[in-house]
């Protein structure tokens, strides 16, 4: 009964509101014109309010998202993130928009004058919305000259919000024409909420900001460096008119993609200048005389230098910027790090100098041969066509033509010009098919770096591999068997047990029981030289000399399960297979988690994190993180000692596997410390997996660790004898590294020789083997290897 009465009210107050409606227009017809006219008008604005109203809000999602108030007073900014080296240089950029934020103050009167005169010349007098440009650029298209009407105010929307992407559309913006009246009406509401908080300097320096100048260049900052090498605030009339003139059509007037069209459009806007007073005449016709002169180049985010480090600290922060609400790539935060620029550049230059020196015995050792061989050194069958098949022109072309795969081979062998890896970079432009180049590339050995401060923990030096260009895959992170630089954790976990420097063992036949899958099998370690000596060593001797027989041994008393169990405590992370081999370096590790192991032994044995970053500092200027030291003891300080003299051992012992370091000229360099001279000590450990798929060395001084690896992409590409060595392919690296460093004035910090006992040593070390009268030709070898040796089932 209610909702009948209801319902009857309502058809009554409906009626009623037609009835007096009809009334009103009786009478309207009545009244003057002009009567007409202002009710008409005003008719007109309350529908276009209520329009507006409706596009703000979004109403029945017609319209799609506009900003809101709170939007407007906390704006999107996607500033690039600058990443510092220790020494105070920037080494790049993350960042989505190449953008880097300028206050008002830092940009230079010609700029601000000349965009507003070429973009907004009323930009000081209206609210937002130039009501004047707006009829007379309706004017203008009713005669065939279209323009555009929009202020800087609604050119900032656009490029601060994205108003005109598709997350902003709703239903309606689907509609030719009508998508347009939306945008605009967007641009017109937020312009008006902009004017209304911010001061028109604000405005502008914020437009200055956004606009996006072509070539990756997002901001005037950006802008200024890329294309002139400068700074907003020191742009010279030509060059500020340039960047004004470009923001007609960043492509179609950009100096670096048509110099032509932009040195027109360039001398357009000195001639509206001329006009508007703001320079001379005779400035004006001399400055368009001048030719437009490029000094930056464009930047990337793989521009700079130390890439692979800077790709390592980006993947380290991911789960800090994630719980901390950050967004590395447009949060503009400064990254500061512990590399340091010159140790870098010598790092680089290390192995560049020695992985061309290999390359090239490695392509004299192959000849035209194959080198991707098994270990029964026959050549892989379908080795390259097997990577062929990984890459996107083939899976392009077998999409193109599944039904005819030779026209996928024809294809891939079909020549074309390319840019492929060289040394000498002159010959990296060829003609080459895509076969070609795979054979080529894939002939390439690669190499890792990182030199680390053990009392810090802070990585000083960074080479992922000879070139990031052509191989992003980072050589210090990868995995790969270790060898004998592993042994160092035999050692350890022996010690630990009461072994000492001084112990003695024999260099004899040795086998070691084991179970794996529930199956007995047992395990026969050999030296390299396939022939035990049946001499007894001591042990400092056996390191030195690195016999696997011996390591192998130490490792079966000392338990395979502790020595794994050591290995860990001092920073290796890569889980490692619990069987013998184990012990001769068979277990992948990296070549950052095994140098940072070794920097655990010469800082007393105290084991930290490497570190990469020291402090982040957000877009406020506010420090966001900064590096706490945190170490804990990994293995007792006697231990840690007492294997330091082993690697010190390695220079020192008879026939020593690192005794080519010598050849370097790195021993000389001293310095005064408390008025004492102090030389240069070092130590280290090479180390060779199966096959010479891997050299590695280890390298150690009082307070820098450095570790190398050399080998191919693939395990199959490597040497067949003893070139491919740790002593002979590795361990040059760090020694091309020290000698530039200790060069160099700026780091004689460096040079200290290995502290004495800070505590009491309970055992005996001072055990130098003397060297023979008479070479021992059956084992002698200086630069003799562990390689990784092969597990025998039992019958």
């Amino acid at each position: 009964m209610n909702i009948r009465f209801f319902l009857h009210q309502l058809k009554q107050l409906f009626l009623r509101f037609r009835l007096r409606r009809k009334h009103f227009k009786m009478r309207l017809k009545q009244r003057p014109f002009y009567v007409k006219i202002v009710y008409y008008t005003f008719k007109a604005i309350i529908i276009f309010l209520l329009y507006l109203l409706m596009v703000d809000m979004n109403f029945l999602w017609l319209f799609g998202k506009s900003p809101d108030m709170d939007m407007v007073k906390h704006p999107p900014q996607n500033l690039a993130s600058e990443i510092y080296s220790a020494d105070g240089k920037r080494l790049g950029k993350y960042f989505r928009e190449n953008r880097l934020p300028a206050t008002y103050d830092e940009v230079s009167f010609i700029m601000k004058r000349a965009l507003i005169e070429i973009e907004d010349e009323r930009f000081r007098n209206h609210s937002g919305i130039d009501v004047q440009g707006l009829f007379s650029s309706v004017k203008d298209m009713m005669f065939g000259r279209a323009r555009g009407a929009s202020t800087i105010t609604q050119q900032l929307v656009k490029n601060m919000f994205h108003t005109r992407s598709a997350q902003s559309r709703g239903l309606l913006g689907h509609i030719p024409y009508v998508d347009m009246l939306i945008i605009k009406t967007k641009e017109w509401t937020t312009a008006l909420k902009i004017e209304s908080m911010y001061s028109k300097n604000e405005i502008l320096t914020m437009y200055l900001n956004t606009v996006d100048f072509g070539s990756n260049a997002f901001g005037i900052k950006t802008a200024a460096k890329i294309y002139f090498n400068t700074t907003p605030d020191h742009l010279k009339v030509e060059q500020a008119a340039t960047l004004v003139g470009m923001l007609k059509a960043t492509t179609t007037y950009n100096p670096r993609l048509n110099p032509v069209n932009s040195f027109k459009r360039r001398n357009v806007v000195l001639e509206m200048l001329a006009k508007k007073h703001i320079i001379t005449r005779a400035e004006c016709d001399s400055l368009k005389k001048l030719p437009i002169v490029l000094e930056g180049s464009v930047e990337e985010n793989y521009s700079g230098t130390a890439l692979y480090f800077r790709e390592k600290v980006a993947e380290s922060l991911k789960d800090w910027c994630k719980e901390n609400e950050i967004d590395l790539y447009s949060d503009g935060l400064k990254i500061y790090t512990t590399i340091d620029t010159r140790m870098q550049q010598y790092a680089e230059e290390a192995v560049t100098k020695q992985m061309s020196r290999v390359q090239r015995s490695f392509n004299n050792h192959w000849g035209k041969n194959e080198p991707w061989v098994d270990e029964n050194n026959q050549v892989i069958k379908n080795f390259i066509e097997d990577l062929a098949k990984r890459t996107p022109e083939y899976k392009k072309l077998s999409r193109k033509y599944a039904r005819t795969p030779d026209s996928i081979w024809f294809y891939l062998d079909k020549p074309r010009k390319m840019k492929v890896f060289h040394y000498d970079t002159e010959k990296r432009d060829t003609t080459f098919s895509t076969m070609d180049s795979i054979r080529y590339m894939t002939r390439f050995l690669h190499a890792g770096f990182v030199v680390i401060e053990p009392e810090t923990g802070f990585v000083k030096a960074w080479v992922g591999d000879v070139d990031f260009n052509y191989w992003k895959y980072d050589k210090v992170t990868s995995l790969r068997q270790p060898g004998s630089t592993f042994k160092i954790f035999d050692y350890t976990a022996a010690f630990m047990q009461g072994k000492t420097p001084c112990s003695e063992e024999t260099n004899s036949y040795v086998e070691w029981k084991y179970t794996e899958n529930g199956a007995p099998k047992t395990w026969i370690p050999r030296n390299i030289t396939r022939e035990y000596g049946g001499d007894t060593v001591t042990l400092k001797y056996a390191f030195a000399r690195s016999y696997n027989v011996i390591a192998a041994k130490i490792a079966k008393d000392a338990g395979i399960e502790n020595v794994i169990e050591t290995a860990y405590k001092m920073g290796i992370k890569t889980p490692l297979h619990n069987m013998p081999a184990t012990s001769l370096g068979s277990s992948d590790v990296s070549l950052l988690e095994l140098t940072n192991a070794y920097c655990t032994v010469i800082d007393d044995g105290y084991y930290q994190e490497p570190v990469l970053v020291t402090k982040i500092v957000g877009k406020e200027g506010n420090v966001i993180y900064e590096h706490k030291p945190k170490k804990e003891r990994a293995i007792p300080y006697e231990t840690a000692f007492l294997m330091t003299q082993m690697l010190l051992g390695g220079l020192t012992e008879p026939y020593g596997t690192t005794q080519s370091l010598w050849e370097h000229p790195i021993f000389n360099q001293s310095r005064k410390i408390d008025g004492k001279t102090v030389t240069m000590e070092y130590g280290g450990k090479t180390g060779t997996s199966s096959n010479y798929s891997d050299a590695w060395f280890m390298g150690v001084t009082p307070h820098l660790v450095g570790g190398s690896w050399v080998g191919g992409e693939y395990r199959s590409i490597h040497f067949r004898n003893k070139l491919g060595e740790g002593g002979h392919a590795a361990l040059p690296i760090f020694g091309y590294f020290m000698e530039q460093l200790l060069n160099d004035k700026k780091f004689e910090k460096y040079i200290d020789k290995f502290p004495k006992p800070k505590e009491k040593i309970s055992v005996d070390y001072y055990c130098h083997t003397p060297w023979p009268k008479v070479k021992d030709t059956l084992n002698f070898d200086a630069n003799e290897e562990s390689v990784e040796p092969v597990p025998i089932e039992e019958e």
